[in-house]
């Protein structure tokens, strides 16, 4: 199989951030990656923008570094390397005032496409929003890219979207989330709309229920002065588990079209139902030998900040009504992985007698470790003895299905970036879906607020509180195991 690599028009990109820990881990190294492949005009630019007082030299050398910590052996190549750095410049920047902006304004072409990644806090996109206008370095074209959070409440996501559309249209605003770029969720889209397979049963009638897990096995640590003012509901639910909801629950879309896609997701969002309290659970992680516990990263004895939630969500549509979604995420769990799998029902009728077994299909979507899908289907167990039912799994796991080219899966922010510069918007969340999924999200969290709600504490290296297995014990069903 060969894969075709298509090269993207000439551009200049500028990372605000630039030195800063995404843009050395994540976004350096993948553009290097991408360059690698081919996929970058000779003559791209990358300019590094911020408060570090380097030049192109102490920037390239910095970068260089990074590609040997991030970027795997069999993809480092010195000369490839080498030409890479020489595309990328870099100039101070204060966000705040006006040092560093004519200088960028100078470097950045007119007559290419322009981006602007602003891996900074969202405290400075306005700042950095108004000077890119002010001093005219972008353009009714120019694109830019904003890093989640995208506010903690509403009321700070719609002050958030305001700022930046006094300086840019919403065409021009890039909302990234990661979990969005990864391989397997794009393919979630491909199994259920290019497939007759499946989406005549992807409903209440045929599909029992649907599990979306994100579990980590590291605990906040150093960020845990951050994490108290978030928590796993800000985190984590209200942006990556809720697009995962969205792309498995929303009707076809049109066509595979930015706002097509986007009017959809918006649609599930709007059909979900408030969560009860009895049907959420929160936890914080206890000390082990290796790490203290939640409360202590968190600096704060009378934490009431979640570090696990679980909870169990509606939706409201003729297509999904009757069938509950189960959400769960976590940190220091026993294992690391992110997975949405789905539960068909059984089928009414066994014609093979209660002792051969009651078996039902599963679909596992797999985004990581080990990124790919199995459906488990029933056969008859081998050997006589009579009829015994069993479940073995139909196992895509994109390295073996797919061969090398399986296994070198591109990283989600080489993807959304190189969309960026394409100016398709299909993978990046528009300005009203974030709004719907606050205006969502907020009643849980003023409700969990407001009674004075405690987190229960959970083991590390568990499959978090013990209450989590009681929200579907009561149900008949169990979740699937964090391995």
């Amino acid at each position: 199989m060969v894969s075709r690599v298509i090269p993207v028009e000439s551009f200049d990109l500028v990372i605000f951030g630039g030195t800063g820990d995404l843009a050395r881990r994540k976004v350096l190294p993948g553009l290097y990656r991408r360059f690698l492949a081919g996929q970058m005009p000779e003559d791209a630019r990358i300019i590094g923008a911020a408060r570090s007082d380097l030049d192109d030299t102490g920037f390239r050398d910095m970068i260089r570094e990074a590609i040997d910590e991030f970027v795997s052996d069999d993809k480092r190549d010195p000369k490839v390397i080498d030409a890479f750095l020489a595309q990328l410049h870099y100039t101070p920047i204060d966000a705040k005032g006006e040092d560093g902006w004519d200088t960028l304004a100078k470097l950045v072409r007119k007559d290419v496409v322009q981006a602007f990644y602003f891996s900074v806090g969202p405290s400075l996109f306005g700042d950095l929003a108004t000077r890119l206008h002010k001093h005219k370095i972008a353009n009714a074209e120019s694109r830019i890219v904003v890093e989640k959070p995208f506010g903690r409440d509403l009321e700070s996501a719609k002050a958030l979207n305001a700022v930046l559309a006094d300086s840019f249209d919403e065409h021009q605003i890039y909302r990234i989330d990661h979990y969005l770029g990864k391989e397997t969720v794009q393919n979630l889209m491909v199994v259920r709309f290019a497939n007759m397979l499946f989406e005549p049963i992807w409903n209440a009638q045929y599909i029992d229920h649907v599990q979306i897990t994100v579990a980590e096995t590291v605990g906040v640590g150093g960020r845990g002065g951050y994490y108290d003012k978030s928590g796993a509901m800000r985190d984590m639910i209200q942006n990556h588990l809720m697009q995962l909801l969205c792309l498995t629950a929303m009707e076809p879309p049109s066509d595979f079209e930015p706002d097509a896609v986007r009017d959809e997701k918006l649609k599930v969002i709007r059909a979900l139902d408030p969560v009860k309290p009895d049907s959420i659970v929160r936890g914080q992680y206890n000390a082990d030998e290796d790490q203290d516990s939640y409360i202590a990263h968190s600096e704060n004895p009378e934490s009431k900040t979640e570090s696990y939630i679980a909870m169990k969500v509606d939706i409201s549509n003729w297509r999904w009504k009757g069938t509950p979604f189960y959400l769960r995420t976590g940190k220091r769990l026993k294992g690391r992985m992110s997975e949405i799998v789905v539960h068909f029902k059984e089928v009414p009728h066994s014609i093979f007698g209660e002792e051969a077994g009651s078996k039902a299909n599963v679909l596992a979507i797999r985004l990581q470790p080990d990124e790919g899908m199995d459906l488990r289907v029933t056969i008859k167990e081998p050997g006589p003895g009579g009829m015994r039912l069993v479940d073995v799994p139909l196992d895509m796991t994109f390295a073996d299905a797919l061969g090398p080219e399986g296994a070198d899966v591109p990283d989600a922010y080489e993807r959304l970036i190189m969309d960026v510069i394409r100016g398709n918007q299909t993978l990046f969340m528009r300005g009203d879906e974030v709004e719907a999924a606050w205006a969502w999200t907020d009643p849980i969290i003023n409700g969990w607020t407001s009674r004075g709600d405690k987190p229960v504490p959970y083991d590390p290296g568990t499959s978090g509180p013990e209450d989590a297995l009681m929200l579907l014990h009561r149900d008949g069903r169990r979740w699937r195991e964090i391995k």
